[in-house]
């Protein structure tokens, strides 16, 4: 099986996202960011995720509720994770809000949402993650994927706790190139963040470097043509191994890292 993790994922962000799809080639780089909310954020200073155990529920495929309790499942262990990290730094934390849904509302969270057949999206003003499970994620549900698009969508939650959504609401652009590079920092620092999550509970249900070469083969970033807002398949895989080699959220700060990185 084969998912094309940037079709099927989504967040909501409130930067104005409409009519960024034109972004190309032949503007200029973007400058670099400068917000302190952004590349000095606390989030960074107080080293590697706790070790939580968490046990994985099992999947069945074209089981619906199994997969629905399956995420749920890896929610309890990310509140139970992000928790005790954030409080320990004098952070702000609150457990997301799930909700799940048979289809999303067509305008959730003031967002056009899209006509994928599943899908998962954080709204930062509620602070809820919304997850439509429809039949190419149930008939060969792979749970590992799973795990980590859902520690994906809530490491949009904390960058919203801890005030990076803020600082970059604020972040001046001058193009459209400017914000879709800076909607993908916010993408590959998600990216990141799930995957220090991963190895923070690793080994789930003894798994091994295999399962973790399979889940890198399953993710495939922006295309020639698309709009800009993922990354490169081998941008998205660099930042998936550097936050699961430390399990430390100051491993991924996208928002200092060149415009290679982040391309």
């Amino acid at each position: 099986m084969r998912l094309r993790m940037t079709a099927m994922v989504a967040a909501l962000v409130s930067l104005p996202l409409t009519g960024t799809a034109a972004a190309a080639a032949g503007y200029p780089a973007g400058y670099p960011v400068k917000g302190d909310g952004l590349t000095a954020s606390p989030l960074y200073d107080k080293g590697a995720l706790p070790a939580v155990k968490c046990e994985e529920k099992p999947v069945k495929a074209r089981n619906r509720a199994s997969v629905r309790a399956y995420v749920d499942g890896v929610v309890g262990c990310l509140d139970a994770t992000w928790e005790q990290h954030l409080t320990a730094a004098g952070l702000p934390f609150k457990k997301v809000r799930v909700k799940h849904y048979t289809r999303i509302p067509k305008n959730y969270c003031r967002m056009d949402v899209g006509k994928e057949q599943s899908m998962a999206l954080y709204c930062s003003r509620t602070s809820t993650i919304a997850f439509q499970i429809g039949k190419d994620w149930l008939d060969n549900p792979y749970d590992l994927w799973l795990a980590d698009m859902t520690a994906g969508m809530y490491a949009y939650h904390v960058q919203n706790l801890v005030g990076i959504q803020e600082a970059l609401d604020k972040e001046p652009y001058r193009n459209k190139a400017e914000l879709a590079e800076q909607v993908r920092r916010a993408s590959l620092q998600s990216s990141c963040l799930a995957t220090a999550f991963l190895k923070s509970v690793w080994p789930l249900d003894r798994r091994t470097k295999r399962d973790w070469n399979d889940l890198l083969s399953l993710v495939q970033g922006d295309k020639a043509g698309e709009p800009r807002y993922y990354g490169k398949t081998g941008t998205i895989k660099a930042w998936m191994r550097r936050g699961y080699a430390q399990g430390d959220p100051g491993a991924c700060n996208t928002w200092t890292a060149s415009a290679a990185q982040v391309s």
